[in-house]
């Protein structure tokens, strides 16, 4: 498969028009794929770059902004203070929790569409968690002591507001490469959150919450499909219990709303609008723009991801596509189709971080995109986060320029 480098036409085009917005994920594009998420780190020229760009940026990301785990956090450590990412509106503006928490550059977080009481179930879900957490583990590693079982849960089991998780790589690293014991580390976990979903339904939230799996290979039956670990891909890292209808591109529409209405001063699908009234399927949120947007309001708009996936079906010419970047990705493509513009669909490559992943270096696309895929980058970062980084760093700091100079 072929794809275009980022290039000096590339870059000309973004830097001279007239209104662009980034849209782009944080864990593995902007900050490398870490084993242990506390550990993760961000550069601070970075942050600056994004701030300088103001109504030109979000992100969208399945993490968090606040709490112990959040992005805030790391924000705070990268600037070594509290206090200033606040004072200087230096925290990342956008959604979060895959479209349900959104922050200003201040700090300043909403969460509009969320029920009281599907709060409080969340809440409560790292504590369902725990004793299956303890029950598995002793089951898959019966000579595991206490302590280290303990340890482990400390990393695995994320208590995040509005995205409870459970994450695979601290007992990956118990397994080393024995593909056959992560996939039963996967299968068993995605069961245990599955009886959290039925402990919601019997509680009266039956259509509360759904499973985000990451990676993934799409959608059965409106579920996602957990990709199981094989010789040279680690596979699923992560299942979070999220919110219905918090999916990345109802959070590129959210974003979208709010763009326009920050230029113009009318949000096109009302002051109002979140994840939970946004249009189920792609032709429907397409229809939504069409009738809602004026061609001169809409922006050229960059997509950014690492999380894509192709993996073909042995003996088939069929394909599993998926990915939790995928379907924002796609629709932002689409959209740029509609409406004219060449939006721009860049691909930052994680493989090179703790996470194991197909490689573009090693294996082009394979795993990640194929020759029927629908989806098209226009940019591809082998080098990783550090290589996208410098070149949003430049690029910012261009754009800013001609912008005064206009």
């Amino acid at each position: 498969m072929e794809y275009k480098k980022n290039n000096l036409e590339n870059q000309k085009q973004l830097i001279s028009y007239k209104n662009i917005l980034f849209i782009q994920d944080i864990d593995g594009v902007c900050i490398p794929l870490v084993k242990d998420p506390m550990t993760r780190e961000l550069e601070s020229k970075y942050i600056y770059a994004a701030k300088a760009l103001a109504e030109e940026f979000f992100v969208l990301t399945c993490g968090e902004h606040e709490g112990r785990r959040g992005v805030n956090r790391i924000i705070e450590r990268s600037l070594l203070s509290t206090i200033e990412p606040k004072n200087k509106n230096l925290y990342l503006r956008g959604l979060a929790a895959c479209g349900v928490e959104y922050q200003e550059n201040n700090g300043k977080v909403s969460f509009e569409g969320v029920s009281e009481k599907e709060i409080d179930f969340l809440a409560k879900v790292p504590g369902l968690i725990r004793p299956k957490f303890d029950l598995i583990v002793k089951n898959i590693f019966p000579n595991l002591y206490q302590e280290d079982i303990n340890f482990h849960a400390a990393k695995s089991i994320c208590e995040t507001r509005f995205s409870p998780t459970i994450n695979f790589n601290s007992l990956f690293d118990l397994v080393k490469n024995d593909s056959q014991k992560r996939q039963l580390i996967q299968t068993s976990f995605e069961k245990m959150m599955n009886e959290i979903i039925d402990k919601a339904e019997s509680e009266g939230l039956e259509n509360s919450f759904f499973l985000h799996i990451s990676p993934n290979l799409g959608k059965k039956n409106d579920n996602e499909i957990i990709k199981l670990s094989s010789n040279n891909d680690i596979g699923s890292t992560d299942i979070q219990l999220l919110i219905k209808g918090a999916v990345k591109e109802n959070g590129v529409l959210f974003l979208l709303n709010k763009f326009i209405k920050d230029k113009t001063g009318k949000a096109p699908f009302g002051s109002h609008f979140n994840f939970r009234n946004s249009p189920k399927s792609i032709e429907e949120k397409i229809d939504l723009c069409r009738r809602s947007i004026n061609l001169d309001d809409m922006p050229l708009i960059l997509g950014v991801g690492d999380t894509v996936t192709s993996q073909k079906h042995l003996g088939t010419k069929n394909y599993s596509r998926g990915g939790s970047d995928r379907s924002f990705l796609e629709f932002i493509q689409r959209l740029g189709k509609e409406f004219g513009i060449n939006n721009k669909i860049i691909f930052v490559d994680s493989s090179s971080g703790e996470v194991e992943r197909p490689s573009t270096k090693e294996t082009g696309l394979m795993g990640i995109s194929d020759d029927e895929d629908k989806l098209k980058f226009d940019i591809v970062f082998k080098n990783g986060p550090d290589e996208y980084i410098n070149w949003f760093i430049e690029l910012a700091k261009k754009r800013v320029n001609f912008k005064k100079d206009c």
